[in-house]
């Protein structure tokens, strides 16, 4: 119950053993939310049940199982959602970067992709919607990125499964605005939890063609690490987001850079971009040498 006597308001956040999901929960748990931290494995919630406890504020917080991409997990998530008095808060966050060049990614890497990052949003919304319908409200929060503004070489797979994911959000918010549910979009940039990292993970093919790019992309990417932006601002942005009475936007850039990026990207022409992006990431000298 809150101070002033009041229910306390639901909060259901995917992903929250570690990064982004772990900070979310955090911020709703103190912002009075009763939050249900779901992930895959539970035993990995040691890290938020520590901050959670050290804050007092175990009450605040629930553990349950859920794999986004597992529909028998889907269906127990569904028997879990009637136990709640209200679903008032979903912040979609669970997901993953592949990296990779799409020459040398298979269709199986694209679609585990997708399976978490645009499949799973989708199967987690579609168990909330009756719960925040019939109520007559509720904020839908899904995590995208500035990846899903634009498309990053080395990141096809990521880049087109948040494509999806702004798409799919844009046309959730004018369904469901009737029903008094605001859906909203957070597009992070380069934070210290680095998505990006998963870049520098791929095993390339022996003599591939696109090794010079990846250590292209990776000394750019090591060259900006200082300027990565604390994910603790995300995470106190969805929780502000969540706590507010008014309607929210839909999308909120959030990062160094990425308002700029976006707004360059609807102004300038596309061969004008392309020139920078080769430029920045000396492409254009890289493709010399292989001929």
């Amino acid at each position: 119950m809150s101070e002033k006597g009041e229910e306390m308001k639901n909060a259901i956040v995917t992903g929250s053993s570690s990064g982004f999901g772990l900070l979310i929960a955090m911020e709703l748990a103190r912002s009075g939310f009763k939050v249900t931290a779901t992930m895959r494995n539970p035993q990995k919630a040691v890290g938020l049940q520590e901050i959670a406890a050290a804050e007092k504020l175990e009450g605040n917080l629930c553990i349950h199982p859920l794999d986004v991409t597992c529909s028998s997990s889907i269906e127990e998530f569904k028997v879990y959602l009637q136990s709640l008095p209200s679903v008032d808060v979903l912040v979609n966050n669970a997901g993953f970067a592949q990296g990779g060049f799409s020459e040398e990614l298979s269709l199986e890497d694209y679609r585990k992709q997708f399976d978490t990052n645009f499949f799973g949003v989708v199967a987690v919304t579609q168990a909330v919607l009756p719960y925040m319908r019939k109520q007559g409200s509720g904020k839908i929060i899904n995590m995208s990125s500035i990846s899903g503004r634009f498309g990053f070489p080395g990141l096809s797979a990521y880049s087109a499964s948040k494509h999806a994911l702004e798409g799919y959000s844009e046309s959730l918010r004018l369904e469901l605005k009737p029903f008094g549910i605001d859906v909203v979009l957070i597009e992070p940039g380069s934070y210290k939890t680095n998505i990006w990292e998963s870049v520098g993970k791929v095993t390339m093919k022996e003599n591939s063609p696109y090794e010079p790019f990846k250590h292209a992309i990776l000394d750019e990417l090591k060259k900006g690490e200082a300027g990565y932006g604390n994910p603790v601002d995300v995470a106190r942005l969805a929780a502000r987001i969540a706590s507010a009475d008014e309607d929210a936007q839909f999308r909120y850039p959030i990062g160094i850079g990425v308002k700029t990026t976006i707004n360059l990207k609807h102004v300038m022409p596309w061969k004008v971009i392309e020139k920078i992006v080769m430029r920045k990431l000396k492409f254009s000298q890289l493709t010399i040498r292989q001929k």
